[in-house]
């Protein structure tokens, strides 16, 4: 029964069949990197949140940090502005002007407000101050500078983290987007390319790929389970971009798999990069994924280095260009094989024996014990060859030298049919 394949967007693959379309195939791993993942009824999750509040604070999004950073200032004026009101309530600062105020010229909620906005960010108008008469009054102030100091730190550290966080630095190197399937070194190969596109390179990186395949179960249940690619030449120094490639060979996911089983398969090739930056000397990991529709059979990643006189030359309009190659579309097994089965090229005649008998090839079987007494008994019986030598010497040439003489050999070979009694 044929099926007939629609065309695959970047973030879906729609399949339609005879017996109609089937629902949309979700990525697991978009291709931006981010996991499509979405957790619920997490136990206690808001307790992990707040255990945890740098790293939360580090995630989320930059218009929520600004607006819980902006109320954690206003609410702290806010709480020891109150403070400072009920002070000059209780010490009768409100009423009575003529006693001597626990904190000169607040006799408001307002006034109160605006002493705890100077006190915090260190202002000092030189309107508003603290007195001697009472201690409660120098001792919140005391406590309301100790937390303005850690508010200050963990702002500035937060900021400072999320401005250096990986996934910034990941945005700056990039895969290519789809994988290719071609030969190298007459095996089957499949590859992708990934460039870092700033100038300041990368320490070192390890590349990694894994195929994941979901399987979703007649009774609801799903599995998601994972197997590891052995990728040649794991550890890059990402200078120039590079092509990682795995070998299609026995104990592959892919050995058994021919172009028409990949237009067919369900699975994802989730592939990640852990590198160290050299500027920040900080762990970075960029993903990204690939589905079957997004592995073409049969293409070869164009080249993108030149050579100049003074430098290397990398051309970034080519870092997702491919070219078609002949490659055959059946399995690597299946490849490997018919290339075993494929006759020699040493011992396989060019010509057949009819047409030129010169260049037939010779069989020269192994000889056995008796063939050599015989051939070593013929070699005896062998006629023997006379050689006779004539040399003109009627009228000698004084000026020419005896090894320069004109000298004719003529070879004289004793027929065939005399037997070695009549030599």
């Amino acid at each position: 029964m044929n099926k007939q394949y629609t065309s695959v967007s970047p973030t879906d693959i729609s399949v339609k069949t005879e017996n109609g379309p089937q629902p949309k195939k979700y990525r697991y791993v978009r291709k931006e990197g981010n996991c499509n993942v979405v957790f619920r009824h997490v136990p206690e999750e808001w307790l992990l949140f707040v255990t945890d509040i740098f790293t939360t604070l580090v995630e989320i999004r930059w218009r929520v940090m600004f607006l819980i950073f902006a109320l954690s200032y206003i609410l702290s004026w806010l709480f020891f502005g109150i403070l400072y009101w009920v002070i000059a309530l209780v010490h009768n600062d409100m009423k009575d002007h003529t006693n001597d105020p626990c904190v000169y010229e607040v006799r408001s909620f307002t006034a109160a407000f605006l002493f705890s906005l100077e006190t915090q960010t260190t202002i000092g108008y030189g309107f508003r101050g603290m007195s001697e008469n009472c201690m409660i009054a120098i001792v919140v102030v005391t406590i309301q500078d100790v937390i303005s100091c850690f508010i200050d730190t963990f702002v500035i550290g937060i900021v400072v983290a999320k401005m250096a966080s990986a996934r910034k630095r990941a945005q700056t190197v990039g895969f290519s987007n789809c994988a290719v399937i071609n030969l190298r070194d007459g095996h089957l190969c499949l590859s992708w390319r990934v460039g870092d596109f700033r100038r300041h390179h990368l320490v070192e990186g390890t590349a990694r790929a894994q195929i994941v395949h979901s399987t979703v179960h007649a009774t609801g249940k799903m599995d998601v389970t994972y197997e590891d690619l052995v990728i040649q030449q794991r550890d890059v120094v990402l200078v120039t971009p590079t092509t990682i490639f795995h070998r299609i060979e026995p104990g592959s996911p892919l050995h058994n798999m021919s172009l028409v089983d990949l237009r067919k398969a369900d699975f994802e090739l989730v592939v990640s990069f852990t590198y160290t930056d050299d500027s920040t000397g900080m762990l970075h990991q960029t993903r990204t994924s690939y589905t079957p529709a997004e592995i073409l059979w049969g293409q070869l990643f164009q080249e993108m280095i030149r050579v100049s006189r003074r430098h290397y030359r990398v051309d970034y309009t080519l870092f997702n260009h491919t070219a078609k190659v002949l490659v055959p579309e059946v399995s690597a097994e299946e490849y490997e094989h018919k290339k075993m089965l494929r006759p020699s090229p040493r011992h396989s005649p060019r010509h057949s024996p009819r047409s030129s008998p010169r260049h037939s090839p010779r069989v020269t079987p192994c000889p056995s014990p008796k063939s050599k007494r015989q051939s070593h008994h013929e070699q005896f019986l062998k006629p023997p060859a006379v050689t006779v030598e004539l040399v003109n010497d009627s009228h000698p040439d004084p000026t020419v030298s005896t090894s320069q003489a004109h000298q004719h050999h003529d070879t004289l070979t004793l027929p065939n049919d005399i037997t070695s009694q009549e030599i």
